[in-house]
């Protein structure tokens, strides 16, 4: 395979740079993710998609090639659609809690598969606060599949499920910038379309983008903007809370504006043992739920199809989970 035809296209400046082809862009990186695209010429290419920007077409083309190369894992028995939760930036001003929303779920029966890295390069990832709180990773597929139709929690390390493209993430400590594969990853869904998938990004640009590919791949999610790229609802301010399903996008929540009328309880420090003390004490219910994580708690019911309305999602939260804020 000849890659100098992909980075003249890609890489041809700001003028005379274009877009690859959905079909293309699918066997460009299905020879990255395999491992068959040499150092000098991946290198120019992941530098020269940072620099022009991707397109929806060409991220489409993308993302088929990852689900070509993710394990697939099997839904739980019962009615309810798993939720797929990818963590991937950890904490560095405010506690990740990221956990916190997928022990609630579990606590619904919903069945819940946090993926991403165990090491956060100087930030507090959601596998080492789940260390803390005493789950351990799953680092095989069968592993991965007996934790969740078991216990309807797991963490899954990404190189246990989709390992071509944890090596192409890997690449930022030599490159010293993001790529591709950042975006990707948060688009993984082993469960290929059966999953409710919790989609995030920061800039309102990669939203839209992401918002686009998730109608066309026609499956079900809830978007919003990400605390410090953190798929949970910012505790301090809620962002905007969307349910894309059925090809369309229905806001659940809009995003807050208002001036804050008081600060939430929040752990007193970002590390992962004094955030999984905080998340326990929401759990046994001595620390009241943050409205914001409430919320989105109550969309992923929707989503999973534990309740039928938001209005009866709500009510459950209210209900069930004493002495938490309700929806």
């Amino acid at each position: 395979m000849i890659f100098a035809h992909y980075i003249k296209e890609i890489g041809g400046g700001a003028e005379s740079a274009r877009s690859l082809s959905s079909e293309d862009a699918r066997h460009l990186y299905a020879a990255m993710l395999d491992g068959g695209v040499p150092d000098l010429e991946l290198g120019a290419i992941m530098l020269g998609l940072r620099v022009k920007g991707e397109t929806l077409e060409e991220m489409s083309g993308f993302m088929a090639a990852v689900d070509d190369r993710t394990q697939a894992l099997d839904a739980p028995n019962g009615r309810l659609r798993p939720v797929v939760v990818p963590s991937y930036n950890g904490a560095r001003k405010e506690a990740n809690l990221t956990p916190l929303l997928a022990m609630l779920l579990q606590r619904f029966g919903v069945p819940v598969l946090v993926h991403g890295l165990i090491e956060g390069l100087g930030r507090v990832t959601s596998g080492q606060i789940f260390r803390e709180l005493g789950i351990k990773p799953s680092v095989t597929p069968d592993q991965i599949q007996l934790a969740l139709d078991s216990h309807r929690l797991v963490f899954a390390p990404l190189n246990a499920l989709s390992p071509g493209i944890h090596n192409l993430l890997a690449l930022r400590a030599r490159m010293g910038v993001r790529s591709t594969a950042h975006s990707l990853v948060k688009m993984i869904d082993p469960f290929h379309g059966k999953g409710v998938l919790i989609a995030t990004a920061t800039h309102p640009a990669f939203i839209d983008l992401m918002r686009g590919l998730l109608q066309a791949r026609d499956g079900r999610a809830i978007l919003l903007r990400g605390t410090e790229g953190e798929p949970f609802a910012n505790p301090k301010r809620r962002p905007r809370l969307e349910y894309v399903h059925d090809g369309q996008s229905e806001t659940l929540f809009e995003a807050e504006h208002d001036s804050l009328r008081g600060l939430p309880n929040l752990p007193s420090a970002t590390d992962a043992v004094s955030t999984a003390r905080w998340i326990r004490k929401v759990l046994d219910n001595q620390v009241p739920l943050p409205k914001p994580i409430a919320n989105q708690l109550a969309c992923c019911l929707v989503a999973s199809g534990y309740a039928e309305s938001l209005n009866q999602a709500k009510a459950i939260i209210a209900i069930e989970i004493s002495g938490m804020a309700s929806a």
